[in-house]
């Protein structure tokens, strides 16, 4: 199985993939990991991979055109990650954000399951919401809280992940017997119908929500403006600072409501 792993810090990898079982399976070539510097892929005499965000806003936020561009060196052209190609499906590619969904134990044997994983570490105050529609086929969060990049949840999946492979723990019984090894209950899913309904209603509450921290982050754009024909949202240039509060606000409900419907349960 091969990991890519993108960031720019590569050097952060050095010493979390030489210990333990992730490298006992490298060296018995269960895993192959390649970790590839962002900025490789820029094209400025800066290496920029960051830019301000459209709307306004504290903080930059990363370009889609490195990331794009690093994964396609990889897996070749990708066109939208939602209609993936049949050489495409024993592939998944990651992005690590805080307003992703829930990593779990299911999640990693998935993973387990595939050939290929990409992971793409963020940075700053988000990655261009381009990447994770149209390149990305996970948006994945490690928990209820933010980092500073994606790093780090990039080696713990990493780890969840290898240890599930035939072979990596020695003893296959171990990993029949430890925490998660039974499929929890199924959420309830959220149905489309009820998903525009509850949107509406969302509005309402937004503000009690947004209060006491129960909902994800809203979508983050930055240049260009038009990427691929995937234009930046009008209301984000156009400079009406509440137009753009209340965007933000309705999208971060969409966006919670279908990533993480559990933090919204008892709010909505």
């Amino acid at each position: 199985m091969r990991f890519d792993i993108i960031t720019i810090f590569p050097e952060f990898f050095t010493g979390p993939l030489d210990y333990g079982i992730v490298r006992r399976a490298r060296e018995a070539e269960l895993i192959d990991i390649r970790v590839q510097d962002l900025r490789d892929f820029t094209h400025d005499r800066h290496r920029t991979v960051d830019d301000r965000p459209f709307g306004g806003g504290e903080g930059m936020v990363m370009k889609p055109e490195p990331l794009f561009e690093a994964v396609e060196s990889l897996m070749g052209p990708r066109g939208d990650a939602t209609a993936q190609n049949t050489a495409q499906k024993d592939a998944a590619i990651v992005l690590l954000s805080a307003a992703g969904k829930m990593f779990r134990q299911q999640t990693a044997r998935r993973f387990a399951a595939l050939e290929r994983v990409v992971l793409i570490c963020g940075r700053y105050e988000g990655v261009d919401e381009r990447v994770a529609e149209h390149l990305a086929t996970d948006e994945i969060s490690v928990g209820d809280f933010v980092l500073s990049g994606g790093e780090l949840p990039a080696a713990m999946i990493l780890d969840a992940v290898t240890r599930l492979i035939p072979g990596a723990l020695g003893n296959e019984d171990s990993a029949l017997n430890e925490s998660f090894s039974e499929l929890p209950s199924a959420a309830p899913r959220v149905q489309p119908a009820a998903f525009g309904q509850s949107a509406d209603r969302a509005a309402s509450a937004s503000e009690t929500l947004a209060a006491n921290h129960g909902i994800l982050d809203y979508p983050h754009y930055t240049r260009p403006p038009s990427f691929r024909g995937w234009d930046v949202p009008e209301v984000l240039l156009g400079g009406n600072h509440e137009e753009i509060r209340k965007w933000r606000q309705k999208r971060a409900l969409e966006k919670t409501l279908r990533n993480r419907p559990d933090l919204l349960r008892n709010g909505i």
